[in-house]
């Protein structure tokens, strides 16, 4: 636990005041809105979603104030699967070395004095250090109405967590609704940071909805699909359409506040990775601003 003494020296930002829950259903708009500009091949692409308070009121906070706060501005979209699934936010690209970077998210918005919904767990199950991460509006973490409000299709815009192995780590949550403190839930469940994937899908993958949370859609599809085909033509011009991506496989949670997840340690007998394929001319996300609040 010797990272959560590095990590989180901000004692402020572990208190929720009551204007902070409220924060979660009093805000501006139920349907907030915002911009995502993507970069690809020397043009820009602006692509407008419409997110969902009341079906994801603790993401869509999170989100707008990383969004704010300018962390997406210059990450990357760092794994490009069949024109299905656009995962970005996490990751920044390496010109030098034509590859990409995990950001270290723990360290750059812990002064950022972002909502809280996610702490360790103190003595006695009493709420401990906040994790900066967010807990998981979706039916496997115990949230139903989720998918009655979005789900799984075209243009859906989803906060993506990444695995933690075998992991026992257990967390405590503040619940959107009252505020009440539940002390015990699966830390997994409980982890997203900033990565997020667009569904670009033609189908539906309502499969996902028990599992991750879907919190806003693409306000005009063919926004992004001025993307998708810019993607494809490129493509079309490679020898091979497999040549788009090169396939990699990276550590995860690198920078996790627990050693007993963090992708690298050895000692937690996992050393935790993913493949990722990653676009070799990249998808930059130059910026998320939002329009509407």
């Amino acid at each position: 636990m010797k990272k959560f003494h590095r990590m989180l020296a901000v004692a402020s930002a572990a208190v929720i005041t009551a204007t902070g829950i409220a924060m979660f259903t009093a805000c501006d708009s139920a349907e907030p809105e915002i911009v995502i500009t993507y970069s690809f091949n020397g043009q820009n692409y602006e692509v407008e979603y419409t997110l969902s308070r009341k079906g994801a009121p603790q993401t869509v906070q999170h989100f707008i104030e990383l969004a704010d706060a300018g962390f997406y501005d210059g990450t990357c979209i760092h794994h490009y699967v069949d024109s299905s699934f656009l995962y970005g936010g996490a990751y920044v690209w390496d010109e030098e070395r034509g590859t990409i970077v995990e950001k270290d998210y723990y360290n750059e918005v812990k002064d950022l004095n972002l909502t809280q919904t996610v702490y360790t767990l103190g003595e006695g199950g009493e709420r401990g250090e906040p994790l900066y991460t967010v807990r998981g509006e979706f039916e496997a973490n115990g949230v139903e109405g989720n998918s009655k409000t979005l789900t799984h299709t075209q243009g859906a815009l989803a906060m993506f967590y990444t695995s933690k192995g075998n992991s026992s780590v257990r967390v405590g949550t503040i619940r959107s609704d009252d505020g009440a403190y539940q002390e015990g839930d699966y830390y997994e469940y409980n982890s997203a940071t900033s990565m997020f994937y667009t569904f670009t899908g033609a189908g539906t993958r309502t499969d996902l909805d028990k599992y991750y949370t879907v919190f806003g859609k693409t306000s005009d599809f063919s926004q992004m699909q001025e993307l998708l085909d810019a993607i494809q033509d490129y493509i079309d011009t490679l020898t091979s359409a497999d040549l788009f991506t090169v396939s990699d496989r990276y550590y995860l949670n690198q920078y996790d506040p627990y050693d007993a997840v963090t992708g690298t340690n050895i000692f937690a007998g996992e050393n935790i990775s993913a493949n990722y394929d990653v676009p070799v001319e990249p998808i930059i996300i130059e910026s998320v601003k939002v329009t509407k609040y």
